[in-house]
């Protein structure tokens, strides 16, 4: 599996410091440019905790050339901009069609060296970063991994929370912010990297121009910055689009899967120093909360190590997949419901965490026994080849195909180059993983997992929810006094974005081919040879829509069991086919259907689609592996029910749909101990149906040679009668303003669901309806509810809406999270502005900008395999022609201001609204006075 990371790679460095990595890649007319800089909570002390995390946000604030929020610039571009903060480094990042690469550097030029801090904008943006934190704060995995990082590192910034503490936070004056943009925001304590299609001399000379003149600042680089005590929980990020990059293989995103990695040419030094003396009792929080968890942390070297290689093959042996020795050991025995586990390895240290959700009634000193005794276990017999295997081809695989775009493979160069001062670095990495010995396992293990090394936490929660529910019309929120500011004009916005290259690329208009098997199965086939791996993405329609009432989790039931057993395999030798060729397969229930995601190298497509073909066509739902699926399903369905985000949406989709509605019914503990094998049987014979399944795959293979196997596999597969169908009834908006406040004590943030029945794909206003979601909450920052209810007032973290619309009428809702104190005025807020746009309209300007973002973003994830093959199987699902996959810019474009205004007053309806906060009990206090 040869590696093409860094193949064509060129680094550069002005002659100002700054260090330049560029890679062609002409798959797609796009291009990513992202700015690292190496700063990071490794360089805070107790006392200033988060301010490079609050630097991160004030970067967003605007400069002294341009005093406007960056993200309405990205936003205008059409740029999938974002941005994150990690121990050792801040990144920003965009991502934006070719003839844009000028304008986006001018734009990282400018704010790396005229950001301005405003003390009335820092302010609120503080506001805003503790709404984050408070966010962080209700989950009870966060809360258990500071108190035991803080054992392990209590002399070194790593044991710092990343994104800081409400306390630091609340003290951070403007001079503080302004030293440390001073001292580390300077072009040779930055990388830029930009990998997509472009010429890299033309492009060497733009950036010669634009960050040439950026100066070097004097001092900077954060000498006498090395601050020390205590890191965190993981990166933060600005806008949580995507998952949070860190330095572990196993943590990283979809998107950008960032990997610890090392060669024995780095360093030979194997001595580091052990950051602690380890407590010999357990940390035990006791606080409000749902389900027990352990948490052990062993401190391990930084990642320049020559052990990191076999610590990351260990780490797979030891928790990836099924055949796994800590799945086998607590979740098969049922002591457990999840276990995960990773390596971290950073620049100047690193450790292994493994966290363990406990089963229902299971009690946590006997899970750390068997969790040590596994351990202890391979420590003491070894591991066999064939685990060493499938460990090192798995590692390999994930590494190949979470760089199947351009975002992810600037990213891990990013993440080379600022942890350990070399973009080449996962090349060599991967060299070393294939060297790696069954002795060199047991030897990591025996260095570094002992018993005397580790910290462990048990998080032992209190008390169970209690749920206070008022459903009456609340008065409290019409009578804010509350007039919002006048929306910045979309003619400012225009005024400082950089020109743009007029040269509009004519995108490649490949389309997929069509097949129809004789039994009904559909498939779309998309050959693209840019790298050697394929993306499989498809649906059945047989989603949670057709849960009998008294058995709600059904279909998540029979999607969730497909991998457990077939006539011919039983699951672990599903899992390990899959495993020893790092290939995926998994299955999502949804409400409307049954989503399958599945990837692997090019050459491993024919036991994948093995694979699928016999669990869709002979699963046999073994009673025993059901039943634990049961009890993890109700554990999982405890901690769901402690968390915030997912009371506020059951509670506000089943305030909206009355009962008998396919959307109103949700899992319950009574539910799920309803169903039976039978039932799971039943269901999958009646529901699961080759003319109801469409398959689509994208990737490097041959057209002809992929039907044929397809049709091998699955052409006999018969099901007789007609397919099951189902019509959802309508349901009319609420008349008035329903208001309803689930409290979960012991929760730091509030999280609030706002909204009413919308519309359905088909709908004729659904790409106005678009246009009119972009401009009021389609983004955080440059929307009129980001820009008055986050940037201008920071009340809340994250402020968003959309439209959800599928083959039924599905929901139009806004969610934010806000400080429990700033709720009632965030809502009120937001009605205000729905009330303008409903009765004034938007101007031409925003509609303009609104299509320009909206056409360039979907054009940028065309470029990404996954969110392309999901694209081609959803319009083929939605029964729109494959035409849709090029069209759809241009309807986007037709859209006119008067069919945005009219949608706006047919589909937003500030009075006739559902409002559902759930949070702690001070909620409740406020909205019954």
């Amino acid at each position: 599996m040869p590696s093409t990371l860094t193949q064509n790679v060129r680094k550069t460095v002005l002659e100002n410091g700054l260090t330049v990595l560029t890679k062609e890649v002409h798959t797609a007319p796009v291009v990513t440019v992202q700015v690292w800089y190496k700063v990071g909570s490794r360089n805070e002390e107790p006392g200033v905790n988060g301010i490079a995390h609050q630097l991160e946000h004030m970067m967003f604030k605007g400069t002294l050339n341009r005093p406007i929020q960056f993200g309405r610039l990205f936003s205008a571009l059409g740029s999938d901009s974002n941005a994150f903060t990690s121990y050792d480094q801040t990144a920003y990042y965009g991502t934006v069609e070719r003839n844009k690469l000028k304008a986006l550097l001018v734009l990282e030029a400018d704010r790396m060296q005229n950001s301005q801090i405003e003390p009335e904008q820092l302010a609120n943006e503080k506001r805003v970063v503790i709404s984050e934190l408070q966010g962080y704060e209700n989950s009870p995995e966060y809360r258990l991994n500071r108190a035991v990082m803080k054992a392990v590192f209590p002399n070194h910034a790593y044991g710092l929370p990343v994104g800081g503490t409400k306390a630091d936070v609340e003290k951070f004056e403007v001079e503080q912010v302004e030293k440390y943009y001073r001292n580390f925001y300077s072009p040779d304590n930055a990388v830029l990297v930009i990998v997509g299609d472009f010429q890299t001399a033309n492009a060497l000379e733009t950036i010669k121009e634009v960050f040439g003149k950026v100066v070097k600042r004097q001092g900077a680089g954060g000498r006498g910055q090395e601050a020390g005590e205590a890191g965190g929980a993981g990166g933060e990020e600005l806008i949580t689009k995507f998952p949070i990059p860190n330095t572990s293989l196993r943590e990283a995103a979809p998107t950008a899967d960032l990997g610890s990695s090392r060669h024995e040419s780095l360093s030979t030094s194997s001595q580091f120093p052990i950051p602690h003396s380890p407590l010999p009792t357990p940390i035990v929080l006791r606080e409000p909360g749902a389900g027990r968890l352990l948490q052990a942390v062993y401190p391990l070297p930084d990642a320049n190590q020559p052990d990191v290689p076999a610590l990351d093959v260990m780490d797979y042996i030891l928790s990836e997949g099924r055949n796994s020795r800590l799945y086998q050991a607590l979740v098969e025995s049922g002591l457990a419901s999840e276990v995960t586990a990773s390596v971290n390895s950073l620049r100047e240290s690193g450790w292994y965490e493994v966290l363990v959700t406990a089963g229902s009634k299971q009690d946590l000193k006997k899970i750390d026994s068997v969790l040590s005794n596994a351990i202890a276990n391979v420590a003491e017999k070894g591991v066999t080849s064939e685990e060493l295997e499938r460990a090192k081809t798995q590692l390999t695989a994930d590494v190949i195909l979470s760089n199947r775009d351009i975002t992810s493979q600037a990213m891990r160069l990013g993440t080379d180059e600022t942890t350990v001062g070399d973009y080449r670095y996962t090349d060599r990495y991967l060299a070393a993983v294939r060297l790696v010995k069954p002795t060199d396992i047991v030897a990591v293990i025996n260095k570094y997992l002992t018993k005397e090394a580790r910290t462990v936490g048990f998080f032992e929660p209190t008390q169970k929810r209690i749920t206070g529910v008022g459903d009456k019309p609340d008065s409290a929120q019409t009578t804010e006094n509350f007039s919002p500011g006048v929306p910045v004009l979309p003619s400012e916005v225009m005024k400082y974005l950089p020109p743009v290259d007029l040269a509009i690329d004519t995108i490649a208009q490949m389309l997929p081919q069509e097949f129809k098997f004789t039994n009904g199965l559909r498939l779309l086939l998309l050959p693209d040879h840019s790298t050697p791996t394929v993306t499989l993405s498809g649906h059945i329609q047989a989603g949670a829509e057709f849960d009998p009432e008294n058995k709600a989790g059904l279909a998540a039931f029979v999607a969730d069991n497909l991998l457990n057993g077939t006539k011919s395999k039983d699951d672990l030798t599903i899992a390990k086919l899959l495993a020893e060729r790092g290939a995926s397969l998994d299955f999502h229930s949804y409400r409307e259907g049954v989503h399958i995601e599945g990837d692997s190298l090019a050459l491993d497509l024919p036991i994948l689609l093995e694979i699928l073909a016999d669990v869709v066509k002979n699963s046999t739902f073994p009673a025993k592996e059901l039943e634990l699926h049961r009890q993890q399903t109700l554990t999982d369905l405890q901690q769901e029910l402690d968390e915030p985000s997912e009371v506020a949406r059951r509670v506000f989709v089943q305030s909206i749909y009355p009962k008998k509605h396919p959307l109103h019914t949700f899992p319950t503990e009574e539910s799920l101990q309803q169903i039976q094998r039978q039932d799971v049987i039943d269901f999958k014979a009646k529901h699961y149906r080759p003319d109801t399944t469409v398959l689509a795959l994208v990737g490097d293979f041959d057209l002809d040679k992929v039907r044929s196997l397809i049709k091998n596999e699955f052409g006999n597969w018969q099901v007789s009668g007609q397919a099951p169908t189902l019509k959802y009834p309508p349901v009319s908006t609420p008349q008035k303003i329903v208001s309803v406040n689930p409290v979960l004590p012991g929760k730091a943030q509030a999280v609030t669901y706002m909204g009413y029945t919308g519309i359905n794909r088909y709908d004729p206003r659904f790409h106005a309806a678009l246009v009119l979601n972009q401009i009021l909450g389609g983004d955080t920052l440059s929307s009129r509810l980001g820009a008055e209810v986050r940037d201008r007032q920071g009340l809340s973290y994250g402020i968003y809406s959309s439209f959800q619309a599928g083959k039924n009428a599905g929901t139009f809702l806004i969610e934010m999270q806000t400080s429990p104190e700033d709720s009632r005025k965030a809502i009120a807020s937001t009605r205000q502005i729905l009330q303008q746009i409903h009765q004034q309209g938007v101007t031409a300007l925003e509609v303009e900008t609104a299509k320009r973002t909206l056409i360039s973003t979907y054009n940028v994830s065309l470029a990404n395999p996954e969110e392309l093959t999901d694209r081609i199987l959803m319009n083929e699902v939605y029964g729109l022609d494959k035409e849709e996959l090029h069209s759809f810019t241009d309807k986007i474009q037709k859209v006119s201001l008067t069919q945005v205004n009219q949608a706006a007053r047919e589909l937003l309806h500030p009075n006739q609204i559902v409002v559902v906060t759930a949070g702690p009990s001070v909620l409740a206090e406020k909205s019954n006075r």
